[in-house]
C-alpha cells in the first residue's frame, strides 16, 4: 500500500503541466499599479487641496491632519468600489514574521431598516486589534487586550481580491510598538535626519535623505502532491530527514539555466500580479540549488520596499498553488544544498540626486563618498553583534555558513581599491583631498566583443556585508524574514554613527578657526575620518569567510563569533544597543526586552514543533517501514534454509543478515534517541525563564534531532525503495 501510494503521488506530481497564463494586452508600464491608490489616483479622486496636503505628508514628512481623513477615505472608497471592492482591512506586520488583517465590509445601518456603503476617516486612520493575541513579550496581558493600528500614509493602500488593504503600524494601548513598521519608520526618520545634517557639509541644497532598499528573494518550488506527502514540509517548512540525492547542485547546471516551462508560467503569473500591485519586479532566474529560484525588484524607498516584500511573499504562496506548486521560503528546506536568503541591498540618496555611497567626480564629492563609507563601517563595527542578532532565527541559523550563505560573523568586504584608499588616508600625515579611479576598460581579444567596463570592486560571496560599487549588500538576512528587522538595526546604528561624526567634526572645526571656513571643514572631516578608519579597521575583511582561520582571527579582532541563536539575541540588550536605540528614539528598553522575549519564545516553539514532528516521523514512519523490510529479509533468510543446504544458505544470506542486523541496531538507536529527545524537551519545558529555556533547547534538544536524522537517513539507503513512504530528495528536487 505504501509503495502504491508514494509512487502514485510522485506520478501525479510529474503529470502536472504549465498552466496557460492570461497575459494582459497592455505593456507592463500601463497596468503597473492597477490595484494601488497611488498619486495618480489620488489626483483623480481627491479634492485638489486634500491632494496637496497628502503629497506634503508623503513626500515631505508633514504630520497627517486628521481633519482631511474623511475626504481621503471618501475618495478611496469611491475608487475601491469602482474596482469591485466590498471590504477594507488594516494590514500590519506583527512580530510573527508575517502579516495580519481583519476584514470589515463597507456597510452600516441607514436608520431606515436598510444598509448603506460607508467608509469614514476614523476607520481609515485608526482601529483596535486585540494586542494580547499577538506576540508582545509581556507588554500586553490577556486581560489587557487593547492595541491600535494606525494608517501609514507613506505606503499606498492596495486591493487584494475584494478587499482594500491599508498599511498600518501596530502599537499597544500603552504606546509601545508591537510590530516591525513602527520602529522601522522611526529608524528611517533618525538616519534621514542624521544623514541630511552630514550632507550639508558637502551640499547646500540637500533637504532630505532617503534610505533605499533592494531585496533579492530566493525560494524553492516543490510539487504540491509531494509536499503534501511530507509531514515535515507541511508542519515545519523543511525536511527533517532525507538522504541527499546522488545528483543535486554539484554540476552547477541549474544556476542561470533554462527555466522549466511550469516554473516560467508561475513566474509570469506572479510578475503580472506583482506589477498590478506596483511591486517593481525585474529579475528572475534559476538559483544554484535544484528547484531554487530568485526574484528581485528595482530598488525602492525602504519602508515601501519592506511592505512590498511582505506582500510578495504572500502573493507567491497563492500563485504557486494555482500552478500545482508550493513555495518553500524556509532558509534551509533541504540538507546538503544551498539554503535561501534575502540579500538586502542598502544605500542612502539625497534629494539633489546624489547617491551617497557612490564615488563622485570631484575631490570634494569623493570626500563625501568616503565619509559615508567609513561611517557605515563604524555603524557595522560598533554593532556587529546586534546586526547578527537582527538576522538570526532558528531557521536562518541552519543556513548561515553553509554553501553560499555568509558565515555567522559580521564583516565587511570593500575591495582592493577602496581598502587601499582608506589605508592611505589613515597613514597620511596631511589633510589633503584625493581622487578615485573610476570604472576601467578591459580589452577582450575577440574583435567582435566590445571592451568591458570593470567595476572598482570585485565581489566576495562569503562576506555578510559587502560593498558593491554604490551600495552595501547585506547578504545575511534569511528568506522568511521581514526585511525590517535588519533595516531597523542597520539604520539606527547608521544614525548613531553619523550623529557622532557630526558632533566631533563640528568640535574640530572650531579648532581650525585660523583657517578659512572651507579649509577648516575639510581638515576637520579628514581628522575624524582618520580616527574612524583606524577604529573600525577590524570589521574590514576581504578574505575567505568560510575558513577556520577567519573564525580565530575574528575573535582576536573583537568581533562577535557566537553561534548559539538564543545567546546571539542577547545582543539586543547590550548596554551599547539599548543606548543606541534610545538615543535615536527607535525603541526603548521596554520594547527591546519585549522583543527579545518574543524572539526566545519563537525559537523555542520552532525547535519544539520540529522535535515533535521528527519524533512522530521516526516512530510512525521510519521504524515501521524499516522493521517491515527487516521482516521480509528474515523470511528470505528462513526460506533459504528451507531450500538450500545449511552451509550454502548461510553463505547466500550473509548480505541479508548484515542488513537485518544493521536495521535492528539503527531502529534501536532511533527509539533510544527519540526517548532522549522527549525527555530533553520535558526538562526544558519545566524551565520558566524563556531565555534559559531557549538556551537549553539549543544545547540539549537540537543535538538529538541531528542524531535521529543521521540514523533515519542511513535507513533510507537500506530499505527497499518501494516501501519508503516519504518522497525522496531525488523526487522533491527536480521539477518535470
Amino acid at each position: 500500500m505504501a509503495n502504491n501510494l508514494r509512487f502514485q503521488v510522485v506520478e501525479e506530481a510529474f503529470k502536472k503541466r504549465a498552466l496557460d497564463v492570461p497575459v494582459p494586452e497592455e505593456r507592463p508600464s500601463e497596468y503597473f499599479g492597477k490595484y494601488v491608490f497611488n498619486k495618480q489616483k489620488m489626483f483623480r479622486y481627491l479634492p485638489s487641496d486634500i491632494y496637496e496636503k497628502m503629497i506634503d505628508v508623503m513626500d515631505n514628512g508633514a504630520r497627517l491632519d486628521r481633519s482631511i481623513a474623511d475626504a481621503v477615505a471618501d475618495g478611496m472608497k469611491k475608487w475601491a468600489m469602482e474596482m469591485g471592492v466590498t471590504h477594507y482591512t488594516h494590514w500590519f506586520q506583527p512580530l510573527t514574521e508575517g502579516t495580519a488583517e481583519k476584514h470589515d465590509a463597507f456597510v452600516e445601518h441607514d436608520g431606515k431598516g436598510g444598509m448603506i456603503e460607508t467608509f469614514s476617516g476614523k476607520l481609515l486612520v485608526q482601529q483596535e486589534p486585540d494586542a494580547s493575541s499577538f506576540p508582545n513579550g509581556g507588554i500586553r496581558n490577556t486581560f489587557e487586550a487593547r492595541g491600535y493600528s494606525a494608517w501609514d500614509p507613506t505606503s499606498p493602500v492596495f486591493i487584494i481580491d475584494d478587499t482594500l488593504c491599508i498599511p498600518t503600524i501596530f502599537i499597544a494601548y500603552t504606546g509601545e510598538a508591537l510590530d516591525y513598521k513602527a520602529p522601522l519608520l522611526r529608524a528611517l526618520h533618525a538616519v534621514g535626519k542624521a544623514a541630511k545634517d552630514v550632507c550639508q557639509y558637502f551640499y547646500d541644497d540637500v533637504t532630505k535623505v532617503q534610505v533605499n532598499l533592494g531585496w533579492e528573494q530566493e525560494y524553492f518550488l516543490v510539487d504540491e502532491g509531494l509536499y503534501s506527502a511530507r509531514p515535515d514540509l507541511v508542519m515545519t517548512g523543511r525536511t527533517l530527514m532525507g538522504h541527499e540525492s546522488a545528483k543535486n547542485q554539484q554540476m552547477d547546471d541549474h544556476y542561470f539555466g533554462t527555466i522549466p516551462d511550469r516554473v516560467q508560467a508561475f513566474m509570469k503569473d506572479l510578475e503580472i500580479q506583482a506589477l498590478e500591485l506596483a511591486i517593481p519586479v525585474k529579475t528572475r532566474h534559476n538559483e544554484v540549488a535544484p528547484n531554487q529560484f530568485e526574484l528581485a525588484p528595482v530598488f525602492e524607498e525602504c519602508n515601501l520596499a519592506v511592505d512590498h516584500n511582505m506582500l510578495l511573499m504572500s502573493l507567491m504562496k497563492k500563485v504557486a498553488r494555482n500552478h500545482g506548486f508550493r513555495v518553500l521560503l524556509h532558509e534551509k528546506p533541504f540538507d546538503g544544498i544551498n539554503g535561501s536568503g534575502k540579500h538586502n541591498n542598502w544605500s542612502l540618496s539625497a534629494d539633489n540626486g546624489v547617491l551617497l555611497h557612490a564615488p563622485g567626480k570631484t575631490p570634494e564629492e569623493n570626500l563625501r563618498f568616503v565619509t559615508f563609507i567609513v561611517e557605515t563601517l563604524m555603524a557595522v563595527y560598533r554593532h556587529n553583534g546586534l546586526l547578527k542578532a537582527s538576522i538570526m532565527s532558528a531557521t536562518n541559523a541552519l543556513r548561515l555558513g553553509g554553501n553560499e550563505a555568509p558565515p555567522a560573523i559580521i564583516s565587511s568586504f570593500l575591495g582592493t581599491q577602496l581598502t587601499e584608499l582608506l589605508d592611505h588616508i589613515e597613514q597620511s600625515d596631511k589633510n589633503e583631498l584625493f581622487n578615485l579611479k573610476g570604472k576601467q576598460g578591459m580589452e577582450i581579444d575577440i574583435p567582435q566583443i566590445p571592451d568591458l567596463i570593470v567595476d572598482n570592486t570585485d565581489r566576495n560571496r562569503t562576506s555578510p556585508f559587502a560593498f558593491t560599487g554604490n551600495r552595501f549588500e547585506f547578504r545575511a538576512p534569511g528568506s522568511t524574514a521581514n526585511c525590517a528587522s535588519a533595516m531597523i538595526a542597520l539604520n539606527a546604528a547608521m544614525a548613531e554613527a553619523l550623529n557622532s561624526f557630526k558632533e566631533r567634526v563640528d568640535k574640530k572645526i572650531s579648532e581650525y578657526s585660523e583657517n578659512s571656513e572651507s579649509t577648516a571643514k575639510i581638515h576637520a572631516i579628514l581628522e575624524v575620518l582618520k580616527e574612524d578608519i583606524k577604529t573600525c579597521k577590524p570589521i574590514r575583511f576581504d578574505g575567505n569567510g568560510y575558513s577556520e582561520e577567519w573564525v580565530k582571527e575574528a575573535a582576536q579582532r573583537g568581533l562577535d563569533v557566537e553561534k548559539s541563536c538564543p545567546v546571539i539575541f542577547e545582543r539586543y540588550l547590550d548596554e551599547s544597543s539599548v543606548k543606541m536605540f534610545e538615543s535615536t528614539k527607535v525603541m526603548n528598553r521596554k520594547e527591546l526586552e519585549a522583543r527579545n522575549e518574543v524572539k526566545w519564545e519563537t525559537y523555542v516553539k520552532t525547535v519544539q514543533i520540529e522535535a515533535r514532528v521528527l519524533g512522530d516521523l521516526a516512530m510512525n514512519h521510519i521504524i515501521p517501514v524499516a522493521t517491515h523490510y527487516q521482516s521480509q529479509l528474515i523470511k528470505n533468510v528462513q526460506g533459504m534454509k528451507d531450500i538450500f543446504p545449511l552451509e550454502k544458505a548461510e553463505r547466500l544470506s550473509i548480505r541479508n543478515m548484515k542488513l537485518i542486523e544493521e536495521i535492528a541496531e539503527r531502529t534501536e538507536k532511533i527509539e533510544q534517541l527519540v526517548e532522549e529527545l522527549t525527555d530533553a524537551r520535558k526538562v526544558a519545558n519545566r524551565i520558566e525563564n524563556i531565555h534559559e529555556r531557549a538556551i537549553v533547547y539549543h544545547d540539549t534538544v537540537e543535538p538529538h534531532m541531528s542524531a535521529i536524522r543521521y540514523e533515519a537517513d542511513k535507513l533510507e539507503l537500506i530499505v527497499e525503495d518501494g516501501l519508503w513512504t516519504l518522497p525522496k530528495y531525488r523526487e522533491l528536487l527536480f521539477i518535470r
